[in-house]
C-alpha cells in the first residue's frame, strides 16, 4: 500500500534535468551521476556547494528515475517487480538510509555506503594535509629565518666543544697531568647540587680555569655595567641643564628621557636572553623600570645639589670666621 500510494513531487522530465542526464540514459550513469551529485550538496561533505535542498531534490529525482527506468525495462515480470521494489523499498526503511547512497538490498547499499564513508574520509584527509601544508610553506621567510638562528647556534656548540677538546689536548701535549695525584681517576664533580647537571658544570669549571665564562656571566656583566652607565649618564645630563630649567631645557630634557627609556628596552631584551641561558632559576634578572630610575636619577641629582650646596655653605662661613676672627684681635690689642 505504501508503494502503490507514493507519488514523486518532481515529474519525469524534471528529473532527468536535475540529475543531468537524457532519458536514453543507463542504469550505470544514473548511479555516477546520483553519486557525484550527492558528494556535491550533501549537508555533511567538504564540499563548499554543500546545500540540504538540493541534496533532497537529487534524491527525489533519483527515485523517479529509478522508476522510470524500472518500467522501460523489457525484463520478466519477476525481474522488473524486484527492481521496482529494490528503487522503491528504501521509502519506508529510514532507519536503513545509509545517508542517501547506494542502491540494492540493505547488505548492498551497506557495502556502497563503506566504501563512501572511505572515499569521503580519505578527501577530507587530502585536504586537511594539502591545509597544512600551505600554512607551513607560507610563513616560509620566518622558517628560513629560524632555520638561520638554529644553525648559527649549533655552529657556535661545536666550536666551544672543539675549543675544549683543544685545549684538553694541549694539555695533555705539555705535560700538565702527569704529575696529578689523581691521574686515571674519573673527575669528580665540583657542586654537589642535585639540581645542576654536573657535565654543564665541569665544562664550565675548565673553561673558567682557561681564560674562559659561560655566556650568562658574561651576560650579567655587560648588563650590570650597562645599567650603570645608563645611570651615571643621565645623572650628568640633569647636573648640565641645571636649575631651574627654562622651556627650551625641559624639552631638551624630555627628549633625553625618550632616550633613556629606549636604552632601557634595549637592556630588558638582553635581560630576557640572560634568562634564557642562566642555569639557576635564582639567577635569573627582572626587568628595569624606565620610571623608576628616572626618579631615581632625579633624587641622585637633588642628593649631589645638596651636598654641593652644603660645602659651598661651609666655605663661605669659613671665610667670615676669618674675617671677624682678624677684627675681634685687632680691638683686643687697641682696648690694652
Amino acid at each position: 500500500r505504501m508503494l502503490s500510494g507514493y507519488k514523486p513531487k518532481n515529474d519525469v522530465k524534471d528529473s532527468y534535468k536535475i540529475l543531468e542526464l537524457e532519458e536514453d540514459c543507463s542504469l550505470d550513469d544514473v548511479r555516477n551521476s546520483y553519486h557525484n551529485l550527492a558528494k556535491k550538496y550533501h549537508p555533511d561533505s567538504s564540499s563548499g556547494m554543500a546545500d540540504s535542498k538540493a541534496f533532497i531534490k537529487v534524491e527525489e529525482a533519483y527515485r523517479v528515475v529509478l522508476s522510470d527506468l524500472a518500467a522501460k525495462q523489457k525484463s520478466d515480470p519477476g525481474e522488473e517487480e524486484e527492481d521496482q521494489f529494490k528503487s522503491k523499498s528504501l521509502q519506508h526503511r529510514h532507519y536503513l538510509s545509509f545517508e542517501g547512497v547506494g542502491i540494492g538490498t540493505p547488505s548492498q547499499r551497506e557495502k556502497q555506503y563503506m566504501q563512501f564513508r572511505v572515499d569521503r574520509a580519505t578527501e577530507q584527509v587530502l585536504e586537511y594535509r594539502q591545509q597544512r601544508l600551505e600554512s607551513r610553506y607560507a610563513g616560509s621567510d620566518l622558517s628560513r629565518a629560524q632555520d638561520v638562528r638554529q644553525s648559527k647556534k649549533v655552529k657556535i656548540t661545536q666550536a666551544v666543544e672543539r675549543l675544549v677538546e683543544d685545549l684538553i689536548q694541549e694539555s695533555m701535549a705539555k705535560g700538565d697531568f702527569d704529575n696529578l695525584s689523581g691521574k686515571g681517576k674519573p673527575l669528580q664533580k665540583f657542586s654537589h647540587s642535585p639540581h645542576i647537571d654536573p657535565m654543564t658544570h665541569n665544562l664550565n669549571r675548565i673553561l673558567i680555569d682557561n681564560g674562559y665564562q659561560p655566556e650568562w656571566i658574561l651576560l650579567q656583566k655587560e648588563i650590570r655595567e650597562t645599567i650603570e652607565r645608563l645611570r651615571k649618564s643621565i645623572v650628568a645630563s640633569r647636573r648640565k641643564l641645571g636649575e631651574p630649567m627654562t622651556l627650551s631645557e625641559q624639552k631638551q630634557w624630555g627628549r633625553i628621557c625618550e632616550q633613556f627609556a629606549e636604552d632601557i628596552r634595549k637592556l630588558n631584551k638582553r635581560v630576557d636572553n640572560f634568562n634564557l641561558v642562566v642555569p639557576i632559576l635564582s639567577r635569573q634578572m627582572v626587568h628595569f623600570s624606565t620610571d623608576k630610575e628616572i626618579l631615581r636619577a632625579r633624587k641622585t641629582y637633588e642628593a649631589v645639589v645638596e651636598k654641593v650646596s652644603d660645602s659651598d655653605r661651609k666655605e663661605n662661613g669659613g671665610e667670615e670666621g676669618k674675617r671677624f676672627g682678624w677684627k675681634s684681635s685687632l680691638l683686643k690689642w687697641l682696648k690694652l
